[in-house]
This record gives C-alpha cells, sequence and structure tokens, in this order.
C-alpha cells in the first residue's frame, strides 16, 4: 500500500448526489480541508437548482440520482470506478443515500486505504412495500462496504444501533452532531445588513401589520408540507394578517414525494402564502420572518433548525429523530407530534399568542449552538479525524 502521508499531499475525495450538497450542506468544508493540507476532489450529480456551478477544486460530474435508477446506477458506479483508479485516494468520503451506496462500493473494489459514508437521515423510515426493502437492502450494503459510517445526530445513531443496519463497531458520531456546524458569523441577527433585509422583505411584500410562519427546505410530502399548509388554511381565517413563507423547491421525482392536489392548489390560489424556489440569503429571511415552521417526518440533523437558531427565530418543529436533538420541548422551541395536523396548528397557535417566551427560547437556543456547533469546531474535529486515520492507515502499511 502507498503511503499516505510522507512526501505528498492525501488525496481526499468527496461524493454527494447533488451539487447543492456540496455548496450548501457541506459549505466550506473542502476549501477547509484543502487549505489543510489535502488535495480535495469532488463527485456530484447534475443539479438543476445550481446549473453551471464551479467550484475552486477538482469536480467531477456523475449521473447519480436521488430516485431508483438501475441504469443510470451502473453508469454511475463505472464512472467512479474508473475515476478512482486514475486519483488513488487515500480517503473516499460520502454524502447522502444514493452516493453512499454507489461511492462505497466503488471504494471498496477499488481498494481506497479509507471509506467513510456520513449518515444524514434514512428515507426508509418513511417508505412502504417493496421500496422499503430495497433501501434496507441498499443501506446493508453501504455498511458492508464502509469501513466507518458517522452519523450526524445521537438520536439517529441510538435509532440506526437498534435496527441492526449496520455493524456496531462502524458506527460513530463527530462531535455533538451536524455534518458541518454553522457559520455563526454569517448566521447572526448582528451581522444581517439593512440592504439585505430590505430585498427580503421586497420579495415576498412585506408588511409591518402581518405576521409571518416561514419554511425552509424542498416542498414535498416527507417534510410535512401537506400538514403545514392545510394547518396555515384553517389558521388563517382566524388571522388574516398571517402570512406563510415558503422557501424551496417543489419536488416530485418519486411518487411518495408528491404533495396532495388539495396542497398544490392552496399554494398555488391563497394570496397569504408565498413560494419562492430558491433564495442565496436565508438568514434576511430568517431575520424578516417572526416563526419557524418545520413539521418534517423524518431527518438526520437539520441545518435549517440550526440556521434559526443561530438567527435567534423562534422554531416549532416535529418530534422526529434530529430534530429533538436540537430543539428541547418547552426550553428551546416547541416541539409536536410529527404527520399531526391538529397538533401542529395548536403548536403554531401557542408560539403566536406566546410571542415573549419564544423568543426567551431562541436566545437560549442561539447560546447552545455557540456552545456545539460552531462551524469551526465541527471543521478541525473531521480534520483530526482524518488525520488519525491516516495515520492508523500508514503504520499498517509500514507494517506489513
Amino acid at each position: 500500500m502507498k503511503s499516505t502521508v510522507l512526501g505528498r499531499k492525501p488525496t481526499l475525495l468527496r461524493i454527494t448526489t447533488s451539487r447543492t450538497s456540496l455548496s450548501v450542506l457541506l459549505d466550506g468544508q473542502l476549501p477547509y480541508m484543502r487549505d489543510h493540507g489535502f488535495r480535495v476532489v469532488s463527485v456530484a450529480g447534475d443539479d438543476r437548482m445550481a446549473p453551471g456551478q464551479t467550484f475552486s477544486w477538482p469536480h467531477f460530474e456523475a449521473p447519480l440520482t436521488r430516485r431508483m435508477t438501475p441504469w443510470q446506477d451502473v453508469r454511475a458506479i463505472i464512472q467512479l470506478i474508473t475515476l478512482m483508479r486514475q486519483l488513488r485516494p487515500d480517503i473516499v468520503h460520502t454524502h447522502t443515500p444514493k452516493a453512499g451506496l454507489l461511492g462505497m462500493l466503488a471504494a471498496r473494489f477499488t481498494g481506497v486505504p479509507i471509506r467513510i459514508h456520513t449518515l444524514g437521515g434514512l428515507p426508509l423510515v418513511t417508505a412502504r412495500g417493496s421500496r422499503r426493502v430495497l433501501l434496507w437492502l441498499a443501506e446493508k450494503v453501504t455498511g458492508y462496504a464502509a469501513q466507518h459510517i458517522w452519523a450526524n445526530g445521537p438520536t439517529l445513531l441510538d435509532d440506526v444501533r437498534r435496527m441492526g443496519l449496520y455493524p456496531k463497531n462502524k458506527l460513530e458520531m463527530v462531535a455533538d452532531g451536524s455534518s458541518n456546524g454553522i457559520d455563526l458569523r454569517y448566521f447572526s441577527s448582528l451581522s444581517v445588513s439593512d440592504h439585505r433585509i430590505s430585498a427580503a422583505r421586497k420579495a415576498f411584500s412585506y408588511s409591518p401589520a402581518a405576521s409571518y410562519l416561514l419554511y425552509v427546505g424542498r416542498l414535498v410530502h416527507d417534510k410535512g408540507i401537506d400538514e403545514l399548509v392545510s394547518s396555515f388554511a384553517q389558521l388563517v381565517k382566524k388571522r388574516p394578517q398571517l402570512k406563510l413563507l415558503l422557501i424551496g423547491p417543489l419536488e416530485e421525482e418519486r411518487d411518495e414525494e408528491k404533495l396532495l392536489p388539495t396542497t398544490r392548489r392552496i399554494i398555488e390560489s391563497n394570496p397569504a402564502i408565498v413560494h419562492l424556489h430558491w433564495t442565496d440569503d436565508v438568514p434576511a429571511f430568517m431575520y424578516a420572518a417572526d416563526l419557524l415552521v418545520f413539521p418534517s417526518h423524518r431527518e438526520g440533523f437539520p441545518n435549517v433548525l440550526l440556521q434559526a437558531g443561530a438567527m435567534e427565530l423562534p422554531i416549532v418543529c416535529s418530534d422526529v429523530p434530529g430534530n429533538i436533538d436540537i430543539v428541547d420541548h418547552r426550553s428551546t422551541g416547541l416541539v409536536f407530534p410529527a404527520r399531526n395536523g391538529p397538533a401542529l396548528l395548536d403548536a403554531i397557535e401557542n408560539a403566536l399568542t406566546h410571542p415573549e417566551q419564544m423568543k426567551r427560547m431562541a436566545v437560549k437556543l442561539r447560546q447552545i449552538i455557540e456552545n456545539k456547533f460552531d462551524r469551526n469546531h465541527i471543521h478541525a474535529e473531521l480534520l483530526r479525524r482524518y488525520r488519525s486515520l491516516l495515520f492508523k492507515a500508514d503504520s499498517c502499511s509500514t507494517l506489513s
């Protein structure tokens, strides 16, 4: 085995399903590793949300999709194997389920010495029937091919241990959770300029007389959008000054992601709902909003809750793994049972009725995030782990 430290920079290959994951979910992480002695390379699938996006390190495209696409998957794994044979990476680190499955298989097949998969959530939790079986098998294969499975939240880690989905000796968590931490300078109410606030408010025709609920993320069934829109439609009848801002793409790649037809009609026709497909300035919208509502059915360790917490924006969220690792009910926000529309409605009404109490909880959450999830801390811990694994690999190589 070649030396991974002496005489050259070790090569780190990061693989995600989409470019958006590289630029948003892993923002700043790859440049950090490059600046600390790694030759960084990335691979992702094409992404309609980030057309023409470029990176400051070598980047390759592969036909990676979120859907079950057998022929494209075969093409993708062949391309990944070919690339790995050319690059001879020391570490392959994957993120997102499809990238994990194909990336870990290709890395094992080509003999990559260090293979890491970050587990950011389990789609099989909300799947049914044959699709659930296939997703289960895919995760088992990923666990077989990977040497290290890094769950990005403590509840998720406990759940997968209990499920027996992966070998327990491969399961770990980095620091207190999170794949990337949070940039506390960018996500800060003190750093949002008046110009940015004005631009955000203009985008949704802000009225100082209104109260604004905010959702940020993909608009799919698994994110609880059906319950959110239905609850809002009821609530706005009693609170006519209430508005709902939905920021994120409407995705329908898979049947189970599709929103109910009534939900789509309400989003398109209700004048109190504003849907923006994308924004490059989430902090400005969080500054302008009164309450973040996050009713997701499943999560790993959601960045949007870290972002809202850092912005001191009060939070109402569902009680799924990941969410409850960040938000403690009636201590740092309000938590309600997932998939429960009436409970969501009650939680929103409670939050709107007690704004001062919600603000105190939001301030408390900011303090916790500062102590546990500062991006600098997470990046430094990832770097430490990479270096430790490289040292062990070199020691094994020397002994052999």
